[in-house]
């Protein structure tokens, strides 16, 4: 008997070693493909992160007292930037001094104006002066040192026109120049405040205005939280404290001081 010859097995072309089967090297392939991919993404998200950190680095997210949330920067207790104190003493001052006759309150969840009746102050004479009910509330963004809020309100009730609660007479204070604060120590600045005291007589048909030019000394404090049950006073106290800020001075400004 014949003895019949082997077919001479076929080296694949231009291959060394041993042979993978078809299944097993896709698979390989695909193990592969996936780890590569997986790489490059995770080089991306790193790439992504590195940007946020630079420029979220030593901040963090804070809720507000109306529920909404806020990115905050961690510095240290005494340091104000000067837009935070620019903006401070823009609403305080206007909010001060805008005498309208009315008030905002809220009713029933809704909005509401209303005839404003002002709050009773005693005086240096041992009198009674009514002062708009903003005034009073934003007065608490004063200091209690030395007296300083109660003393300015004090004077204050003196200029008062007693027109602005019957709807006769309607003063605004027009800023025209809030200077850059100036550190005069550590948690305190100046800010030179240029602006005009419109009053508006509504049955003249007339205003007239007067300067109000002033330094204003201005002091870095503490922000507590709300108590859990609130008050309206402490609503109100926490409203007017909450940039962290307080004003303790204010003193007259001369444009042109003599030589």
């Amino acid at each position: 008997m014949l003895k019949s010859k082997s077919k001479p097995q076929l080296k694949p072309l231009l291959s060394y070693g041993t042979i993978t089967s078809t299944p097993v090297a896709i698979a390989v392939s695909i193990t592969a493909i996936g780890t590569i991919l997986s790489t490059f993404l995770q080089f991306i998200n790193l790439g992504t992160n590195l940007n946020v950190n630079r420029h979220v680095k030593g901040m963090t997210v804070v809720q507000l007292s109306d529920g909404t949330a806020a990115a905050a920067r961690f510095v240290a207790p005494l340091v104000r930037d000067d837009k935070t104190i620019k903006r401070f003493v823009s609403n305080t001052m206007i909010s001060m001094f805008s005498w309208n006759g009315i008030v905002d309150t809220t009713e029933n969840g809704e909005s509401v104006t209303k005839p404003d009746k002002g709050i009773e102050i005693p005086t240096q004479n041992n009198n009674k002066k009514v002062i708009p009910t903003k005034t009073w509330e934003t007065a608490f963004s004063f200091s209690e040192e030395r007296d300083f809020r109660s003393n300015f309100l004090i004077n204050l009730a003196e200029l008062v026109p007693s027109g602005v609660f019957s709807g006769q007479i309607q003063v605004s204070l027009i800023p025209r120049h809030i200077s850059s604060p100036v550190q005069i120590e550590e948690g305190v600045w100046e800010i030179v405040y240029i602006g005009t005291l419109v009053s508006f007589n509504r049955q003249k048909n007339q205003g007239e205005g007067i300067p109000f030019n002033k330094v204003i000394t201005i002091r870095a404090i503490d922000s507590f939280p709300l108590p859990r049950k609130p008050s309206e006073l402490d609503k109100t106290i926490y409203a007017a404290r909450q940039s962290g800020l307080e004003i303790t001075q204010i003193v007259d400004y001369s444009i042109n001081p003599k030589k």
